[in-house]
């Protein structure tokens, strides 16, 4: 019985104790709150270093395509037949004998 006596007479600062943890609880944690905003900084950190990753390797094959397109690049379909094909090797000397 006491204990309801004292919170009829003060109600407005139990309220106001509530609210304030409430708010603060919500502010820290939760979906919006400050460990999410971290989380999500951390997460787009990583994600503009694997998009900055992605367009170099996008930027290589778009290169390597253009040298297979109508104007063929000799040098570097050799390359490719020597990668490929096991032909030849890196390490190798060609020497050409005329019969």
């Amino acid at each position: 019985m006491n204990f309801f006596n004292a919170f009829k007479k003060r109600k407005i600062l139990f309220l106001n104790i509530f609210l304030f943890l409430y708010i603060i609880l919500n502010l820290l944690t939760g979906e919006r709150g400050l460990m999410a905003y971290f989380e999500k900084s951390e997460l787009e950190k990583k994600l503009i270093k694997t998009k900055v990753k992605l367009t170099e390797e996008i930027q290589i094959f778009d290169n390597k395509n253009s040298l297979l397109s109508t104007n063929l690049n000799f040098d570097f379909v050799d390359i490719l037949i020597r990668d490929k094909l096991k032909l030849g090797k890196k390490e190798e000397i060609i020497i050409k004998i005329n019969d």
